[in-house]
């Protein structure tokens, strides 16, 4: 199978690209190595993609004309579109270029794959769209109509256009809503990355709220293994949870954290922020049943892993 990534140098994208060359996929990546955290990160993902065979074109989804020129070129099989402005609080200060990349982007790329019969689309959606839903856990069936962010609302969006286009143009399509993805690679700014790097370092960790706020943390193995079966049975259009389906309280990661780095943490105490929510919680019998879906990380372990990879990589 011969496979387009879009974000292919980020976290997900470079573990999925790893993933598909290991097992004998052809990959063409299509990354555009913005700033919205260092470069530098992405493009060494990059050179150990590329140094495994994976093809690199650094470029924009929202360039109509580069995006047309892959496909023609590309004989893709299949594109997994994960390449997106990422960050619910990044969203409310720059709404428009979330929208931008997020929408546009995604309207563009899905106008080359419309033209590609039989090509499968799997969509890199977001446990953000189920905004401040209190009866968890979460279903693919709930009703979504109140995203409490901008980047919530362009990846609800992009659900929605994903079907417009199954619907006109049979594009076998499906959206993965990615529950708190953690481990090695991850960017900087999320909050696993962050808080161990500033408990190594003695430095205080941004704690928002009362601590009390549950997350559903899926280890980065797991979500890559139904990235993959997601992609080998794609077919009309679904919606598939890829989470741990289980919480973690705020307090209780940072104590972990601390349990692991072997330091007393250092709490910068602030409110709780716009468009955070309270809970995330994966129910995913829907993917254990269509996918074999079976995540089997928990948060301690995967906490060890990404401990491991964090100190061997600033040593």
């Amino acid at each position: 199978m011969k496979v387009l990534v879009t974000g292919g140098a980020g976290f997900i994208g470079s573990h999925l690209c790893e993933a598909l060359l290991q097992r004998g996929d052809e990959v063409e990546v299509l990354d555009n190595f913005n700033d919205f955290y260092d470069p530098a990160i992405k493009r060494e993902n990059a050179a150990l993609i590329s140094g495994a065979g994976a093809r690199i074109t650094e470029g924009d989804i929202r360039d109509g004309e580069l995006v047309e020129q892959l496909f023609a070129d590309g004989g893709f099989d299949a594109v997994v579109h994960l390449a997106a402005m990422a960050g619910v609080r990044p969203s409310l200060a720059d709404p428009l270029h979330y929208q931008d990349v997020n929408v546009r982007g995604t309207m563009i790329l899905m106008e080359a794959i419309r033209k590609q019969a039989g090509l499968r689309f799997v969509f890199a959606s977001s446990s953000s769209v189920y905004g401040g839903n209190r009866e968890v856990p979460f279903r693919e069936d709930a009703q979504l109509n109140q995203p409490v962010s901008p980047y919530a609302a362009t990846k609800r969006a992009g659900e929605l256009l994903a079907y417009t286009w199954h619907h006109l143009y049979g594009v076998p399509t499906t959206c993965l809503r990615f529950f708190t993805v953690y481990g090695p690679r991850q960017r900087p700014e999320m909050a696993i990355h962050k808080f161990v790097a500033r408990c190594l370092a003695g430095e205080p960790i941004p704690f928002f709220g009362d601590g009390g706020s549950r997350r559903d943390y899926t280890y980065i193995s797991d979500i890559i293994a139904g990235v993959l079966r997601a992609l080998d049975r794609c077919a009309g259009y679904e919606i598939y949870n890829l989470g741990e389906s289980q919480t973690t309280t705020l307090s209780s990661l940072v104590e972990q954290i601390g349990a692991a780095c072997g330091k007393e943490p250092i709490l910068e105490r602030l409110p709780d922020q716009p468009g955070d929510v309270p809970i995330t919680f994966a129910d995913i019998s829907k993917a254990r049943k269509a996918l074999g879906y079976a995540p089997s990380t928990a948060v301690s372990e995967g906490l060890e892993r990404f401990l491991e990879w964090y100190r061997l990589r600033n040593s």
